[in-house]
């Protein structure tokens, strides 16, 4: 991972943008407080709805599991019969 200060970014854009095509990551600093990141484009969709997540990863403070499969959860027996619902809310309903 490298830290680039924007004049020299701006200056050598197309360099640093080809160091991250190859995978780097550059961080972009303004004073020396880094105000940005360049890195490939995510192909995951938990960025979106959990930066705060994804911060803690990039930092090696948390790991992202393997996305949910539906084979791994079986499908549960039916606990009542079709129709035994909309009965029991019906007397339910009823008594008031």
């Amino acid at each position: 991972m490298q830290a680039v200060g924007i004049r020299e970014l701006k200056n050598r854009l197309s360099e640093y943008l080809r160091l991250v095509q190859g995978g780097e990551e550059v961080l972009v600093t303004d004073r020396g407080e880094v105000v940005a990141e360049l890195r490939q484009p995510s192909t995951s969709h938990i960025d979106a709805p959990y930066p705060g997540l994804m911060k803690l990863v990039r930092q090696g403070k948390a790991r992202v599991g393997a996305p949910n499969l539906p084979a791994l959860y079986p499908r549960l027996p039916a606990l009542l019969s079709k129709g035994e619902l909309a009965r029991l809310i019906a007397k339910e309903r009823a008594d008031r």
